[in-house]
C-alpha cells in the first residue's frame, strides 16, 4: 500500500497496523513517538506489536515512561524483548523496573537467551490445556482466553508441572467430537520441539519440513518455555538472509536498516573489511613483482591478467555461494567436505576447459582477422592462456568450496567467506599459476 504524504499527520488508527508501521518509519523517532502516544491505547498496542520498525527502540525512548510502559507491558513478550535489546542500556534498566512483575519476569527470561536462538525469538504467550479436559472444555477455555494471547496456532497439553504431553492444531480440535477427551486427538503421534539454545535457522527448517504453525520450546526436563511461531521464523529468515548477503558482499552485517544506519556506523562496518582486502591485494602486487622479468620479456602476457584473475575469482565466488547456502540449509555437513571436493574438482576442470576454449578461440580469431598481432609465437600464447584458465578455474572452484568448511571448523560464520575475500585469495594464486604455466610453455621462445 502506498501512503500519500500530506502536511497533516496520517490517521494511523485507520490503517492496517503494518501500514501504520511504514508511516511511522517515514518520521523521526520523536514525531513517531508523540503520534503513537496520542493514539487510542488499543490501536497503539496493535501497531507497536508489529515487526518492521526501523527505529522502534528510539521511538520508545522518545516517549514519556507514563505512555511507553503500559504499551510495552501489553504487547507480545517477544516483541517487547526485541525492542529492549535495542534500547540504550540506562533507558532499558529504567523501563524494566517500571514494568509490571509478570511482564518483567517474561522479559528477563527472554533476554537471557541470544537473539538468534529459539529462546530469543519465542513468545511465552500460548494456550495451555489440561490433560483431563474434553474437546468442548478446551474450546470453551480458548474462547475465554484467546484475546489475551498473541496467537492460537495450536493447543499445548501440559501436565501439572508444565511438562509438554502433546501439541495439537486448532483445526484438529475444532473438527474433533466435542465430548471426546482432548488426549484422544493425535494419540501416538510424535511432537516436534526445539531447545531454547537451538539456532533460529534450525527452528525455521523444522517448521518448514513438517509444515508446522509453531514449534514448542522445551527445556531439558521437557517443560515448555514458549513457542516459536511461523511469523517469528519469517522475520528471523529475513534478518539472517540480510546479514548473510551483507557479509558475502565483504562487510560486517548492519545492525539496522540501510537508511537508518548512521554515516559513521556505515563507515565502521565497511572500512575494516575494505582495509583487510586492500592489504590482501598487496600480495597480488608482490606476485607481479616476482615475475617482473617475465613480464618485461613477454609484455603480451599482461593483456590477459584481468581475464585470468576475474575468471578464477568468479569461479571461486560461485562455489563459495553454493556451499554457504548448502551448509545453511543443512544439505551438507562439515564431514562432507571431501565429497564436495570430489564434486568441485572435476567441475572446475570442465568449467576451466570451457573458458580455456573460449580464450584460445578469441586469440586465434583476433590474430587471423588482423585485429591484434600477438607476435610470431601467438599460438603458444593462446595455449598458455587456455591452460592457465583450466588451472585457475579449477583452483578457484576448489578453494571457494573449501573455505566455508574451514571457517565453520574454526567456529566462524561461513557467510564471512565473502565474494571479495575469495576473489582476493584466487587473484594471488591465479597469477602464480598463470606465470608458472607460461614459464613451462614459453620457455625458449618468449621467455
Amino acid at each position: 500500500m502506498t501512503l500519500v504524504q500530506t502536511s497533516e499527520a496520517p490517521d494511523l488508527a485507520a490503517l492496517h497496523p503494518a501500514d501504520a508501521v511504514e508511516a511511522l518509519n517515514e518520521m523521526g523517532p520523536e514525531e513517531a513517538g508523540a503520534l503513537l502516544s496520542g493514539m487510542d491505547f488499543r490501536a497503539a498496542v496493535n501497531i507497536l506489536d508489529q515487526a518492521g520498525f526501523e527505529h522502534g527502540a528510539a521511538m520508545v525512548e522518545a516517549m514519556h515512561p507514563e505512555k511507553s510502559v503500559p504499551l510495552l507491558a501489553e504487547i507480545a513478550a517477544d516483541r517487547r524483548a526485541a525492542i529492549f535489546r535495542k534500547l540504550d542500556r540506562d533507558e532499558a534498566s529504567t523501563l524494566l523496573t517500571l514494568l509490571p512483575p509478570d511482564a518483567r519476569g517474561e522479559l528477563e527470561e527472554l533476554l537471557s537467551y541470544a537473539p538468534d536462538t529459539a529462546g530469543g525469538i519465542m513468545t511465552t504467550e500460548f494456550f495451555r490445556a489440561r490433560p483431563e479436559w474434553t474437546v468442548a472444555q478446551s474450546l470453551d477455555a480458548i474462547g475465554k482466553t484467546a484475546s489475551a494471547l498473541e496467537t492460537v496456532y495450536a493447543v499445548y497439553i501440559l501436565d501439572p508441572q508444565g511438562i509438554l504431553i502433546r501439541a495439537i492444531s486448532l483445526r484438529e480440535l475444532v473438527c474433533a467430537d466435542p465430548q471426546a477427551p482432548i488426549l484422544a486427538i493425535g494419540a501416538g503421534r510424535r511432537t516436534f520441539s526445539v531447545t531454547p539454545d537451538e539456532p533460529r535457522e534450525k527452528v525455521a527448517r523444522l517448521i518448514s519440513k513438517y509444515d508446522l504453525s509453531a514449534a514448542p520450546v522445551l527445556d531439558q526436563s521437557g517443560k515448555i518455555l514458549g513457542i516459536v511461531t511461523v511469523d517469528d521464523v519469517i522475520d528471523a529468515i529475513i534478518d539472517t538472509d540480510t546479514e548473510d548477503a551483507q557479509k558475502q558482499g565483504g562487510m560486517q552485517a548492519l545492525d539496522a536498516p540501510y537508511m537508518v544506519t548512521s554515516f559513521f556506523a556505515m563507515i565502521k562496518k565497511r572500512a575494516g573489511w575494505l582495509a583487510v582486502l586492500f592489504l590482501s591485494e598487496m600480495l597480488t602486487a608482490s606476485a607481479m613483482q616476482h615475475f617482473e622479468s617475465e613480464l618485461e620479456k613477454a609484455v603480451v602476457l599482461t593483456l590477459f591478467i584481468p581475464l585470468i584473475m576475474s575468471s578464477g575469482g568468479n569461479s571461486g565466488s560461485q562455489a563459495t555461494s553454493l556451499i554457504i547456502r548448502a551448509l545453511a540449509l543443512e544439505e551438507i555437513r562439515l564431514r562432507d567436505w571431501w565429497r564436495v571436493a570430489l564434486r568441485e574438482l572435476p567441475s572446475g576442470v570442465v568449467l576451466g576447459a570451457i573458458l580455456g576454449v573460449l580464450g584460445f578461440t578469441r586469440i586465434v580469431l583476433w590474430q587471423k582477422l588482423g585485429i591484434y598481432d600477438y607476435g610470431e609465437h601467438w599460438l603458444l600464447v593462446a595455449l598458455t592462456v587456455a591452460s592457465a584458465l583450466v588451472g585457475i578455474v579449477t583452483f578457484g572452484s576448489l578453494a571457494g568450496s573449501m573455505l566455508p568448511f574451514i571457517l565453520q571448523r574454526l567456529k566462524f560464520d561461513p557467510a564471512s567467506a565473502s565474494a571479495p575475500f575469495v576473489a582476493t585469495l584466487v587473484d594471488v594464486t591465479g597469477l602464480v599459476i598463470y606465470f608458472s604455466i607460461a614459464l613451462v610453455i614459453l620457455q625458449g621462445t618468449l621467455l
